[in-house]
């Protein structure tokens, strides 16, 4: 696919880092976003070579959410129209009925995903950033689920996630006033997970990607994110047995065996998987 919104690339040591590139409009979501936004992370979910995938924005923003010009298109036309065809690529599809949705792939996918908010995030672009594993941001930009000024319903499973990753009250507050918070405040309520200033984010960002990848194993990596997200499903026995028969299943593997000849050595594993 040519990539007319998007840049794409995989460092030495497995991170591809997906940027969104429509810095004119500030990364506005399109069809053709959405589009090669999908087709890139199934490339890098099929990539053996991929461990972690980063998303990230070109330019001063993030993704403020549906490009008003777009929009506007849809009022003219009489209704919505997300502007995607029916080949579009279904990364993360399969590996549970739950995840085969919009941005719900996210979950389904082999591989952690991390945004790296480098500026403002809105109404879809909001909900990107949820749908990823952890979230890191540049301090002092404004973030909105935006819907409401829109007469629009909370996009994309934002009022599934945004509960799930605050609380319920905080939650709230943020869904039905659609008002504006800062990547500072994001931070005090458990929204993104570190702050860095804008000239580090990417590397900071890159670098805890580098040693998550190095310490923890790609299939625990694997089987934890789905259990993470199978589990905001399922009863609490449920979640027990499953991890029991992981364990079953995984001590079985040679990574088990190098993570434990590591840890007896006080050595850095060398994951025989990733050779």
């Amino acid at each position: 696919m040519e990539l007319k919104n998007t840049e794409y690339e995989v460092d030495s040591q497995g991170v591809a880092i997906i940027w969104l590139n429509r810095p004119h409009r500030m990364n506005a979501w399109t069809g053709r976003l959405h589009t090669e936004y999908r087709h890139l992370l199934d490339q890098a979910n099929s990539d053996r070579a991929v461990r972690a995938i980063i998303v990230t924005g070109r330019g001063k923003g993030f993704c403020v959410g549906g490009d008003s010009q777009a929009l506007s298109g849809h009022v003219d036309r009489g209704g919505y129209d997300p502007g995607i065809s029916a080949d579009i690529a279904k990364p993360g599809y399969g590996t549970h009925e739950h995840f085969d949705a919009s941005f719900a792939y996210h979950f389904g996918l082999d591989k952690p995903v991390i945004a790296a908010m480098n500026g403002p995030a809105a109404g879809v672009g909001l909900a990107l950033a949820c749908f990823a594993d952890l979230r890191f941001a540049v301090p002092g930009v404004k973030f909105t689920t935006a819907h409401g000024k829109l007469n629009l319903p909370a996009e994309y499973g934002l009022s599934w996630m945004l509960p799930k990753i605050v609380g319920l009250g905080r939650a709230n507050d943020l869904l039905l006033t659609s008002r504006v918070f800062t990547s500072d405040e994001a931070l005090s309520l458990g929204f993104v997970n570190q702050i860095f200033e804008p000239a580090e984010l990417l590397d900071r960002t890159v670098e805890y990607t580098h040693q998550l990848i190095a310490s923890v194993s790609p299939n625990s990596l694997r089987q934890t994110r789905w259990q993470i997200y199978k589990d905001l499903h399922r009863d609490v026995a449920s979640a027990v047995i499953e991890s029991e028969r992981l364990i079953e299943d995984m001590a079985k593997e040679e990574d088990f065996k190098e993570g434990i000849a590591a840890l007896v050595e006080k050595r850095p594993p060398d994951w025989p998987s990733v050779k």
